[in-house]
């Protein structure tokens, strides 16, 4: 009786304890969601105003970049907390899913711990970071640049309590405290090996950089966290460089002001899938294909190549579009497995479209010019359409459609003026850049006044109540993504600092068959990266060191963009790694088992179409 009465007081401060951690973490959250959600409204409006005073009043507003700066610092780092107390940060979970029971919640907590243990390492460097920003003042305003760095450390320490509320709502606390014992364990010992490290020189570079990040990814840790701590070990115990420079290269990372470009056309996905713009674009697509063999199959991949014109975000582009097809196609026999195949293939396919925020990523980590990237991703994802729809016309070459009613012209038409303010907005925003009226960072606000216009006027749809639950999601999902793109800059510091970016150009420049070779062997690379590190964080560390290889072999940048951002792609949405795949199951509500046959076809296809790509050049560079 003691033993259990013991053991039942034991259970019932557990559960206490959790539930103090869980008000906790509400409370917090309260508080974060009103900020962050301000602070993409703020961004919105500002640039909207910037391009409104430039282009039509001749008045640009001098400071309304250096603003926007500050406020993007702000929301990219408090998006990140918001991300990681969402568990919303990008992670490879197929081993972990993998282990079974208190297994698979050791090593959960473990991920968790790991991000703990580097937020401690981190923040004494962040605020010593902010205080000496103090001394440097903003041209355009005249204040201390501390308002803006002091977004590092606030967002560390936000993400430093989650991490220890997460721990203290574990239903095992010794479980919890045992995972903590554990990273901490492996911590120490790689101080105490300090010495042994810094006589290895740069066979550091295979124990941190391979070593340390495939055991972190593959841990669960966050791909962010993964970078993050590789970096921050390497640097420390093997080099004399401070922790403030890791903290200003993640700082370096994020503020790129191209980069604010990403959230707000997140935003732009979801307003288009709100009002109604998407799914008045897949009804009038279904009108003139549904009748077809594998009509609803084609309607999807086109849909997915007008969405991506729009939104930028493939997540966003696939919660717009299967929701509205997948229904009917399934009513009609379609295998859903196949279904969720075909998605994930688009989502590949359509990398990029423009406004693909990860061609937005090329241009800023390799300085090549986003209107170009925007002009040359066109052709090449159209390539990529038709050898999908080859293989989906011979995979429905007999399927019954006699009981399908072809639409008459009168619901065409109508359903043509439906889809028309729709169909428009890709070239509302692409002729916006083309003429100079808005940057490719700009240009996004002008789809959303559009899109809020023709949700209020035209579709008569439009939720206030979920307004502020977009721009929440927007901060999230944006902060994940930046949080990426400044841990893999401060990665991609670290390997120039070694030398490893220079022996890595003579190697890949020496290659026989010149450029062909190296073409293929950097089709494979970012195929393999793009799998197993998720596509940004793949772009930020190896385009600034390949690009310039590219160029020295004579390939047209542009063209190396395309072919290493569909490469990419492939590797995303290909399992079992790939984490675009697994986000295609989760929209569709599939099973990830379901799709792994049919899906191999669709890769075959793409890599024809990729193939295709790479061996003309014209495709990616003709209408430049």
């Amino acid at each position: 009786m003691t033993v259990h009465g013991t053991i039942q007081d034991v259970g019932e401060q557990t559960s206490s304890l959790a539930a103090v951690a869980r008000r906790i973490e509400g409370a917090l959250v309260k508080c974060l969601e009103v900020p962050v959600a301000l602070l993409v409204l703020c961004e919105i409006l500002l640039l909207f105003s910037a391009v409104v005073a430039r282009y039509v009043f001749h008045m640009p507003l001098v400071w309304s970049d250096e603003l926007a700066s500050i406020l993007f610092l702000w929301l990219a780092m408090l998006g990140s907390a918001v991300a990681f107390q969402r568990q919303e940060h990008m992670r490879m979970t197929a081993l972990v899913t993998a282990l079974k029971g208190d297994t698979r919640r050791f090593v959960e907590l473990v991920s968790v711990a790991a991000a703990l243990a580097f937020l401690v390492l981190i923040l004494p460097a962040s605020f010593e970071y902010a205080i000496e920003e103090s001394y440097i003042w903003t041209p355009a305003m005249d204040i201390q640049n501390s308002w803006r760095a002091s977004a590092l450390p606030t967002s560390f320490a936000l993400m430093f309590v989650f991490a220890v509320l997460r721990l203290l709502q574990s239903s095992n606390l010794r479980l919890a405290l045992a995972a903590v014992v554990a990273v901490a364990a492996i911590f120490c010992l790689f101080w105490a090996l300090k010495p042994v490290l810094a006589g290895l020189g740069n066979l550091n570079l295979l124990i941190f950089f391979v070593g340390g990040v495939a055991a972190c990814v593959f841990g669960g840790v966050p791909i962010a966290f993964s970078f993050a701590i590789a970096t921050f070990g390497y640097l420390i115990l093997t080099t004399r460089t401070p922790p403030l420079i890791i903290v200003g290269r993640i700082d370096e990372g994020v503020s790129h002001l191209i980069l604010l470009a990403i959230p707000l056309f997140v935003f732009l996905g979801q307003l288009i899938q709100m009002t109604g713009m998407a799914r008045a674009m897949v009804a009038f697509l279904a009108s003139l294909l549904g009748h077809v063999r594998g009509g609803l199959h084609y309607v999807l991949v086109a849909a997915m190549y007008l969405v991506s014109g729009i939104s930028g975000s493939k997540a966003a582009d696939m919660a717009a579009v299967a929701p509205v097809l997948f229904p009917e196609m399934k009513a009609r026999g379609a295998d859903e497995g196949d279904l969720v195949a075909l998605l994930s293939a688009t989502g590949a396919q359509t990398e990029t479209i423009p406004p693909s925020i990860v061609l937005i990523t090329v241009g800023s980590a390799t300085g090549v010019s986003i209107a170009a990237l925007f002009t040359g991703g066109l052709l090449p994802g159209l390539i990529l359409a038709i050898t999908l729809c080859f293989l989906v016309r011979w995979r429905c070459r007999n399927d019954d459609t006699s009981q399908v009613q072809k639409a008459s012209r009168r619901q065409i038409g109508k359903l043509l003026l439906a889809a028309l303010p729709a169909l428009a907005l890709p070239f509302v925003i692409r002729s916006a850049v083309i003429e100079g009226v808005a940057t490719a960072t700009e240009v996004s606000t002008i789809g959303i006044a559009y899109s809020v216009i023709a949700g209020l006027l035209f579709y008569r749809q439009f939720e206030w109540r979920r307004l502020k639950p977009m721009l929440v999601e927007t901060a999230s999902l944006s902060g994940s993504i930046l949080l990426i793109i400044g841990a893999a800059t401060a990665m991609a510091w670290g390997l120039t600092q070694s030398g490893f970016s220079t022996a890595l150009a003579q190697s890949l420049s020496a290659l026989p068959g010149g450029a062909v070779t190296f073409m293929i062997v950097s089709i494979v690379i970012f195929i393999i990266l793009g799998s197993v590190l998720e596509g940004i964080p793949a772009i930020v560390l190896f385009a600034p060191l390949l690009f310039p290889v590219a160029h020295q072999l004579g390939i047209h940048q542009v063209h190396y963009a395309m072919v290493v951002v569909l490469a990419m792609g492939i590797g995303l949405f290909a399992p079992p790694f790939g984490v675009g795949y697994y986000a295609a199951c989760a929209i569709s509500r599939v099973s990830p088992d379901v799709g792994m046959k049919p899906i191999v076809g669709y890769i075959i296809a793409m890599a024809i179409g990729l193939a295709v790509v790479a061996a003309v050049p014209w495709l990616s560079i003709g209408f430049l």
